[in-house]
């Protein structure tokens, strides 16, 4: 079985949490104060929400990154290897110039933070606040763009965006589909709906 973990516990990790949740789908959740600092969110979301510290959390199969963006590179600094572990993207460049991005994707910056890792950008494309409503929607779900360089890890995570509610749509590369949901991308921010 697979296992998932949350790193942040902002409003983009305590929405995703709230999802984990309201779905049945068990989570490791984890920022860098503490799992103490999130026992009353996990008390209130139930035992599919587990608070662990930062390096149990890295254990996981499948890690989400819900962290302000430049934070990525300590998390990534945490193992020396990555190999087998699906990272996911749900980061956004606010406030990141160009400059420090070096010319780079911002999923390209953070696959160089986790090597060997399979990164996949998803669960970004929404303002947190919209993101942590129900995703069900008007007789559709909310749509929720995927995108990697790696199929499988693109088809696994299309199957727990899925799982989580929203309607997944691939979009290829992240190198290439992935620029679309990136900060200043013409899918960034849209809310749209898939009807069923």
């Amino acid at each position: 079985m697979t296992s998932y973990s949350i790193i942040g516990s902002g409003n983009v990790g305590t929405a995703l949490a709230r999802h984990f949740a309201r779905s049945g789908i068990s989570v490791r959740i984890a920022n860098t104060r503490g799992p103490e600092s999130i026992a009353s969110l996990a008390a209130e979301l139930g035992d599919k929400v587990v608070p662990v510290a930062l390096q149990d959390a890295l254990a996981a199969d499948i890690v989400i990154l819900a962290v302000p963006f430049l934070a990525h590179a300590a998390v990534g600094g945490a193992l020396p290897n990555w190999s087998g572990k699906v990272v996911v993207d749900a980061m956004n460049t606010y406030g990141i110039s160009p400059e420090e991005l070096k010319g780079q994707a911002s999923t390209d910056v953070v696959a160089a933070a986790f090597p060997g890792a399979k990164v996949v950008k998803t669960l970004n494309q929404l303002p947190a606040k919209l993101l942590a409503q129900n995703p069900a929607v008007n007789g559709g779900r909310r749509v929720m763009f995927v995108s990697s360089n790696d199929a499988g890890a693109e088809a696994a995570m299309a199957k727990l965006v899925a799982d989580l509610g929203f309607a997944p749509v691939p979009l290829g590369k992240a190198n290439e589909g992935g620029l679309l949901i990136g900060m200043g991308g013409p899918l960034i921010l849209q809310n749209l709906i898939k009807l069923s």
